[in-house]
């Protein structure tokens, strides 16, 4: 006598089917996050190198005034604005030799990724 029971049935397989298909799915959505995910973390330290090379590249204190200078840098624009700096709770001494400035800069990329800072730095008052 043959067995007719043995192997499986067409809602067997279409089931085992779905489940694979369902598995895949949530594996290339992983994937598509994460390949995102890695993307925008390259372009955030592209940014930040282009903004640490900006800075360290500032002119000196008494090169650079009031007013805005740019560029473009590996690929990215940059403008850096240095203008007087006005603290809420900042009072000007009188006696003090330096006046604090604050130094903006912006840096995009050609993707559109933009990074801004701020900083505060000291300059000599004139005499």
């Amino acid at each position: 006598m043959a067995d007719n029971s043995a192997g499986f049935t067409i809602i067997e397989v279409l089931i085992a089917i779905a489940v694979v298909a369902i598995c895949l799915t949530a594996i290339s959505a992983l994937i598509g996050a994460t390949t995102r995910g890695v993307r925008s973390l390259e372009q955030h330290v592209a940014l930040v190198e282009t903004a640490r090379t900006v800075a360290a590249s500032l002119p000196s204190r008494t090169e650079l005034g009031p007013g805005v200078i740019a560029g473009e840098l590996y690929g990215s624009r940059w403008r850096m604005g240095a203008s007087p700096f006005f603290g809420a709770a900042t009072a000007l001494a009188s006696d003090s030799p330096w006046i604090p400035e604050t130094i903006s800069i912006r840096i995009q990329s050609s993707s559109g990724a933009a990074l801004s800072l701020e900083t505060v730095r000291l300059q000599r008052r004139r005499q």
